[in-house]
């Protein structure tokens, strides 16, 4: 399956949240979503030889790798870094918000720079080879009409040979409202990204923003050439993922339930531990496993404190599975 397939439906990248160990469990739940990496700096890689933020292991194909920067060529330096390392896929934030992306000049400010942004994308296509350079996009920026700078930007970006954007069908508010607050208070457009589809049926568009349910996703891909769903997908993830393969891309759900979701986890456990890591840094990415359901919360309140006592291991997961016991999907 070619990746703008897997792209149907895929899992936002977050920081601090879609990090290798995330990624590990949410492909536990689902073979076909496409996953992505944290965003990562291009001047973390290039300037700051910060190697290990690249660390991915094979089997949580098929993944992609977010980059945040505006310097073309420091880009594409960065670019070249995650090919060789295997990523399918490269993308540039043009998205997130923060006061530290915009000081820097990456992010959603690029929506106001957009032929800035076309020499990051052509600096990137060019070292990327056949792998795939995409974008994550909002449909504007603070006094912006999106109605009039979102087509214009997806245009911009097709003719520097870019086929596949996702578009958070939110504006960014870069003044006045914290990164949280911009993934909530400024309202939903669907109407204007399906337009935007419309106006350019040649292009892959992924929709992002609001998505709770597979309910929601299977609407918008009636619209739509993907979904992305954020947040969501962490807080609980079977909701979004254990049935994903079957309901949106018409293959067998790798994984039965919840409790053999968790325990299909402590190999990776394992592994972490043997290399000198965690417990932890693992299981946090699990507690909304049984979310809703009865014995959710000992189940978090197990797995929590149990990954913070020294020494902790696998067994840590085990004890917390005893609270929800013959739990299934």
């Amino acid at each position: 399956m070619e990746i703008n397939q897997h792209a149907r439906l895929s899992i936002a990248p977050m920081m601090d949240w879609t990090d290798r160990h995330c990624r590990a469990f949410h492909r536990v739940l689902s073979r076909e979503v496409l996953l992505y990496t944290e965003m990562v700096t291009s001047a973390a890689l290039v300037r700051g030889g910060a190697m290990r933020l690249l660390d991915f292991d094979a089997a949580e194909h098929p993944v992609a790798l977010q980059l945040g920067g505006s310097e073309p060529f420091e880009l594409a330096e960065a670019t070249a870094m995650g090919c060789e390392r295997g990523y399918g896929e490269v993308n540039l934030n043009i998205g997130c918000p923060s006061d530290r992306v915009q000081s820097g000049c990456f992010g959603a400010v690029l929506m106001e720079r957009p032929a800035l942004v076309v020499d990051c994308l052509a600096a990137m296509r060019g070292a990327a080879g056949t792998v795939p350079v995409t974008v994550k996009c909002r449909i504007g920026v603070d006094d912006q009409d999106p109605a009039i700078v979102l087509p214009d930007f997806v245009a911009r970006i097709r003719d520097a040979g870019v086929t596949r954007v996702t578009i958070h069908a939110r504006k960014a508010w870069l003044q006045g409202l914290s990164p949280k607050q911009n993934r909530e208070v400024p309202p939903l457009d669907y109407p204007l990204v399906h337009a935007v589809k419309e106006r350019f049926p040649d292009m892959h568009l992924t929709v992002n923003g609001g998505l709770a349910t597979l309910d929601d996703v299977a609407a918008q891909l009636d619209r739509m050439d993907g979904a992305m769903v954020g947040r969501a997908a962490y807080h609980d993830p079977a909701a979004i993922l254990l049935r994903a393969d079957s309901r949106i891309f018409g293959r067998p759900d790798p994984c039965p339930d919840r409790v053999q979701a968790a325990l299909r986890m402590v190999p990776h456990i394992e592994a972490h531990l043997e290399a000198g890591g965690r417990v932890g840094q693992v299981t946090r990415h699990m507690l909304g496993l049984f979310a809703g359901l009865p014995g959710a919360r000992g189940w978090r309140r197990c797995l929590s404190e149990g990954a913070s006592r020294p020494g902790a291991d696998a067994t840590v997961l085990h004890e917390a599975l005893g609270h929800v016991t013959g739990m299934a999907a």
